[in-house]
């Protein structure tokens, strides 16, 4: 414990020099800490999101909008297919199931989505308060959504045009919460879900001028997209093939744009990586520097220290532990900048209706952190330590 206590003392005896070795190492733990953090909540994510469904059927256009836009509702779709044509699919021999889909509108930036029961049965969604809908015009809140904005049973609200705030609000077609979801971590949280005759019927009474008008909506009824899961994992094989090349939509396969996804932002985070290396190299080159120089200019000290009893194993402890003080300190300053700056990210790109990156997690691969700045740390250390360990004292007294 005296050694320790001394180590501190040593170690900022130059507090300049301490201070820019635990901020340059700091800031590549740092780094390290963003990385893992923003891998972590964003592969979580993907597999919570895209747990149980084989691929999505929807517009021509970017298969990987068609995934961000129907799956994770971080995008805007590609367009709308007929009713008529879904249908058709859910005949298929090797579709086991179908979940429609239907976007447009938006109340205070949390999506509508008109849909069935089953989209809240595929993620296992229970509820904390009232019943789903029923009928049409009935909403059920998302955890985020009811918290965020103070919604309760019974409230009445009417959405907006679009996916995004300020669209032309459907004055005329009030919604009414009738049940709110526990918190699931899906995507469900930051959803409001309703029956999708809910979303034909916004936009039938907004745009329809006679009942002749009406009908004909009715015969061209589209949706947004619609989530499938095989019946056999054959059909992996040939079904993206029959839709793409015998209809006019699209199918896309989750795990396959999202892979692809990944390797995109791979780049990016490979630059950080090498960004985070280089500033560790840096910090291990000047804790280096710094504790060699305090060999030599603590000649004195360290002559006194020997001459007083402390074996050369004492002397040689005390420099590592000046280095395990260094290590220690950059350890929790890099973890808690790496904490906050993945959730400034998320609050700056409100990732918080999305893919909820962001908050205090710890995965188990977070304690590599430590164990990376105790080891950048004391192996700097090293030499300094052996060069302490093997002076004499006589050697120590002459200053040389």
């Amino acid at each position: 414990m005296k050694t320790l206590f001394f180590a501190w003392r040593y170690l900022w005896s130059r507090p300049l020099g301490a201070a820019l070795n635990v901020l340059l190492l700091s800031l590549g733990l740092a780094s390290i800490t963003f990385l893992l953090l923003v891998g972590y909540q964003l592969s979580k994510a993907f597999d919570r999101d895209l747990a149980g469904i084989d691929v999505v059927v929807g517009a021509k256009g970017s298969p990987m909008q068609l995934i961000l836009s129907g799956v994770l509702h971080v995008d805007v779709p590609p367009g709308n297919v007929p009713l008529k044509a879904v249908k058709e699919l859910e005949k298929n021999p090797l579709v086991a199931s179908v979940i429609p889909i239907s976007l447009g509108d938006n109340f205070q930036a949390y999506r509508i989505v008109g849909t069935s029961h089953a989209y809240v049965d595929l993620y296992d969604a229970k509820l904390a308060q009232g019943r789903l809908w029923s009928e049409p015009m009935q909403v059920v809140l998302g955890a985020t959504v009811a918290h965020k904005l103070g919604l309760q049973l019974g409230s009445v609200f009417v959405g907006s045009h679009g996916l995004t705030p300020g669209g032309h609000a459907h004055g005329s077609s009030p919604y009414t919460v009738v049940g709110i979801l526990q918190p699931s971590g899906s995507v469900l949280d930051r959803l409001i879900l309703t029956d999708t005759a809910s979303v034909w019927k916004v936009h039938e009474d907004y745009t329809a001028v006679n009942d002749e008008d009406r009908a004909a909506m009715m015969e061209e009824r589209e949706i947004t997209m619609a989530l499938v899961k095989y019946r056999t994992p054959m059909a992996a094989v040939t079904f993206p093939r029959y839709v793409n090349t015998t209809t006019e939509m699209q199918a896309a396969a989750p795990a396959m744009e999202i892979t692809r996804l990944l390797h995109m932002l791979g780049l990016g985070t490979d630059v950080l990586r090498s960004f985070a290396g280089v500033l560790l190299l840096t910090a291990g080159l000047s804790v280096f520097i710094a504790l060699w120089s305090a060999v030599r200019e603590r000649r004195a000290d360290l002559a006194l220290l020997r001459m007083l009893g402390a074996p050369p194993s004492r002397v040689a402890a005390l420099l590592l532990s000046e280095a395990l003080w260094l290590g220690v300190l950059a350890a929790v300053l890099g973890l808690a900048l790496g904490q906050a700056f993945t959730a400034v990210l998320g609050w700056f790109l409100q990732l918080d209706t999305s893919l909820l990156v962001g908050g205090m997690v710890w995965p188990s691969d977070l304690w590599l952190v430590p164990v990376v700045a105790l080891g950048v740390s004391l192996g700097a250390a090293l030499l300094p330590a052996v060069g302490a360990y093997r002076v004499s004292v006589l050697e120590l007294l002459q200053g040389r």
